[in-house]
């Protein structure tokens, strides 16, 4: 059954989103990039989806070989034969003898008439010609190529097709976005460690709404996923407001009731302070209410999680073999960070997460191809969870161990709706942890420090540190009579 819809679906995951239901039928495309960022992918995608239609596809090369083009759609699984394919072999200057002409003038015009003859002899109404530079390089001169393309374009626009024209750009800029009803730009990045980043820009694409800047994608056994922007803009949900507890009291105490949701808490701290513990609390706390939550963890493996959550009685194995709570663990040298944007809409949208975690923001930092991007990105995030009355909670490690001189690699402090500070300091001959609520801007918290101590009964929450002065410096006064501190059991002494 042939499409008959306004536009032709490109079949590409996501790309069509971005696009806004896919490519205006009958017109031509430009698809720039260079060579390896999956113009050659993309195109075999859009005649396959045709096909899958019943439309009739022509897959034109000038560059590459059949047998070349039907080993990429092998290593996709993909089978060709509802494709046309025409390799178009240029003449071999030296068995020839022009004696009026230049021999590239006579073969520009044979090539450009056997390639009108092959789309009639097809009528394919989705057409790709890849690529341009070969034409490029029989024309010659800058106007002529121009020239050649808007022919090829104007004897097109009457024949019911849609035409993709690949460009790599070997030969310099084409300049023929202005004849383009649209263009599609790809880019691919090598950073310094992991695999190679590819990003593509709609350019321009007259007449339609699509989705600006630029978006991550990658190439896959299957073919392209792209990974379409978040946008704030999409509208929020509605959703129950209040507060998710934790199911520790004391720690419920020092946020007066728990974190608020469609809001963001950040924990920040040294390593091995409890940022992760508390994370896991929190998720433990949602799958026991029935409700999803997401792990996005960069630092460390499944096992490593289970065994400490194990280790401080809390359930979170029962919970992940349930399904109720899910940790995907992230290589930042593998992920981009729009990979990881879109692994989170799914996860809420699709699959009904109430609550998502960031384990940690380093990792976070590490997977985008440039830092002052962190911040841009994390607000977009953090707004569209919010819309969605997500619990988010995020995790920063700070530099140091103790003392005044504690740092973060980025200060994101000022997106997070709640901040929870855990430090160590020093007691009775004793490394101890204290935690304080510094910002909670949904409503009230408590202003005071307190121990904050794991051990086999779980999380415990000491009572305020009133005789204590200094302790998140991590070199505390002692001015009372007695300890108000817990035990390594949990117990607090008397």
């Amino acid at each position: 059954m042939l499409q008959t819809g306004r536009k032709a679906k490109t079949g590409i995951i996501g790309l069509d989103d971005i696009l806004g239901g896919g490519l205006p039928r009958n017109r031509t495309y430009l698809v720039k990039g260079q060579p390896g960022t999956g113009k050659t992918t993309l195109a075999l995608e859009f005649l396959l989806s045709g096909a899958e239609h019943g439309e009739v596809g022509l897959y034109i090369t000038l560059s590459e070989t059949e047998e070349e083009l039907r080993a990429v759609a092998e290593s996709h699984a993909w089978d060709l034969s509802k494709i046309h394919i025409f390799e178009l072999k240029m003449r071999d200057p030296l068995k020839d003898d022009y004696t009026m002409y230049h021999p590239a003038e006579v073969e520009l015009g044979e090539a450009m008439q056997t390639l009108f003859a092959q789309i009639e002899r097809t009528r394919a109404s989705r057409i790709v010609f890849d690529s341009l530079s070969e034409i490029r390089l029989l024309a010659q001169q800058p106007l002529r190529y121009r020239r050649e393309i808007l022919n090829l374009k104007q004897n097109l626009a009457g024949r019911d097709c849609t035409v993709l024209l690949l460009d790599d750009h070997s030969m310099g800029e084409s300049h023929l976005e202005s004849l383009a009803h649209g263009v599609i730009s790809l880019e691919r990045s090598s950073p310094g460690y992991g695999s190679s980043r590819r990003r593509l820009e709609i350019a321009k694409l007259r007449g339609v709404k699509y989705r600006d800047g630029f978006h991550d994608f990658s190439i896959h056994p299957g073919g392209l996923r792209v990974f379409p922007r978040l946008r704030t803009s999409d509208g929020a949900t509605r959703f129950d407001r209040g507060s998710l507890e934790s199911g520790v009291p004391s720690l419920d105490e020092l946020l007066c009731g728990g974190v608020d949701r469609g809001t963001s808490t950040l924990l920040i701290g040294p390593a091995g302070s409890g940022k992760s513990a508390l994370a896991t609390q929190y998720a433990v706390a949602a799958a026991s209410a029935g409700e999803r939550a997401v792990i996005y963890a960069f630092d460390e493996s499944l096992n490593t999680a289970l065994a400490r959550a194990d280790s401080l009685s809390m359930p979170l194995r029962r919970y992940v073999e349930a399904g109720l709570v899910r940790m995907s663990e992230i290589d930042p040298a593998e992920t981009s960070a729009g990979e990881l944007m879109d692994s989170v809409r799914r996860a809420v949208d699709d699959d009904g997460a109430r609550m998502v975690i960031i384990d940690s923001l380093t990792g976070y930092l590490n997977a985008l191809p440039e830092e002052h991007l962190l911040l841009s990105q994390l607000h977009e995030l953090l707004t569209y969870l919010g819309q969605r009355g997500v619990v988010t909670i995020l995790i920063a490690t700070q530099h140091g161990v103790i003392g005044t001189a504690m740092a973060t690699p980025v200060d994101v402090s000022y997106l997070a709706d709640t901040v929870v500070l855990l430090r160590y300091f020093e007691a009775g001959g004793r490394v101890r942890n204290a935690i304080s609520v510094v910002k909670k801007r949904s409503g009230r918290h408590e202003r005071t420090i307190r121990e904050y101590a794991l051990g086999l009964g779980g999380i415990q929450i000491g009572v305020p540190l009133h005789d204590f002065h200094g302790v998140l410096t991590g070199i505390p006064t002692y001015t009372g009579q007695s300890e108000p501190l817990l035990d390594v059991a949990g117990a607090r002494r008397s």
